[in-house]
């Protein structure tokens, strides 16, 4: 088996959304794209021109939101119990 390092903890808080971004705008842009389009030659050419400008608009703008995103969160979800000691 091949070990794979691992980027540290630190970079959690950037990998998420980085993560999120590319699957996220690869769905919608497909969905989108082969809906204008149909499965042509055209979708072909055109899906990942329009994947990467959704995704230089969703990364940024995930970063920009997390914050508020889990705030928003933390007044919606309840606090998980804490165990007893």
């Amino acid at each position: 088996m091949i070990a794979v390092r691992k980027l540290p903890a630190r970079y959690a808080p950037i990998v998420m959304p980085f993560v999120l971004s590319v699957l996220m705008t690869a769905v919608v842009s497909l969905i989108s794209t082969l809906r204008s389009l149909g499965a042509t030659p055209a979708f072909v050419m055109t899906w990942p021109g329009a994947w990467g400008l959704s995704w230089l608009v969703a990364f940024p703008t995930l970063l920009m939101v997390l914050p508020l995103v889990r705030r928003i969160v933390t007044c919606l979800v309840a606090a998980p119990p804490q165990p007893a000691r």
